[in-house]
């Protein structure tokens, strides 16, 4: 009969790894973020401008993102983008972590395009007229959604953000197809170190589990102190 072995996950060289890899998902998540909210603000942006190259450019961005598979972004980035770069900076990347920097960049540009639909969403479901009467009073495009439309949509926003949020932080675990020590990858490594899979996978999922909880309360609490009341 198999024995749980609980100080697997408590002390020593294999729970070093484990958190070692959770810090780095947290890490991952958190970076891919911080880019993708105004990567995604202005991509929402030039879909709504009265500019036609911009509407294509984005249009063509956000399409050609969200039908390839976060995976296939991944392997892109890692195997396929750095070969097209000239030799000193492709040595300079492969000296760094090249790993963690390819999975930043597919997260960001995935990430961003689902944002940027929410985003467009949200500015969409304020009234034309508001555009039309800042328009009236003298303000250009972006003076207006900076000043009028943004500010009312984005708080209709957060919440299809957050859960945008909580699918980042899922999709965080992909990265271990490219060597990045995250969550998975270190699970991995644990479970064919030691043969404690039961441990091991165990950890990493009470880890995905609890922040994803904590991701969903926050998005429960917006709601509920931040109703959205109709016009």
């Amino acid at each position: 009969m198999y024995n749980f072995n609980l100080s697997v996950l408590l002390s020593g060289q294999y729970h070093d790894w484990l958190v070692a890899g959770l810090l780095l998902s947290i890490k991952l998540a958190l970076l891919t973020l911080i880019f993708s909210l105004p990567m995604a603000l202005l991509i929402a942006v030039l879909r709504l401008s009265p500019v036609s190259i911009f509407r294509a450019a984005a249009i063509a961005y956000v399409e050609s993102i969200r039908n390839v598979p976060l995976l296939a972004h991944m392997l892109f980035w890692y195997f396929g983008a750095p070969e097209i770069l000239p030799e000193p900076v492709k040595a300079w990347l492969y000296e760094r972590n090249v790993e963690a920097a390819s999975s930043v960049i597919a997260l960001v540009l995935y990430t961003s395009a689902y944002m940027a639909e929410d985003i467009r969403s949200g500015i969409r479901s304020i009234p034309k007229e508001q555009m039309e009467a800042g328009r009236a009073l003298g303000f250009g495009f972006l003076d207006t959604m900076r000043l009028v439309i943004l500010p009312q949509s984005l708080r209709l926003t957060i919440p299809p953000l957050i859960s945008q949020t909580l699918n980042l932080w899922k999709n965080t675990s992909i990265a271990m197809v490219i060597g990045v020590g995250e969550m998975m990858y270190q699970a991995q490594q644990v479970e064919s170190a030691s043969f404690r899979s039961y441990e091991a996978f165990s950890f990493a999922t009470a880890a995905y589990l609890s922040i994803s909880l904590l991701i969903t309360l926050l998005s429960s609490w917006y709601q509920q102190r931040y109703p959205v009341r109709s016009a």
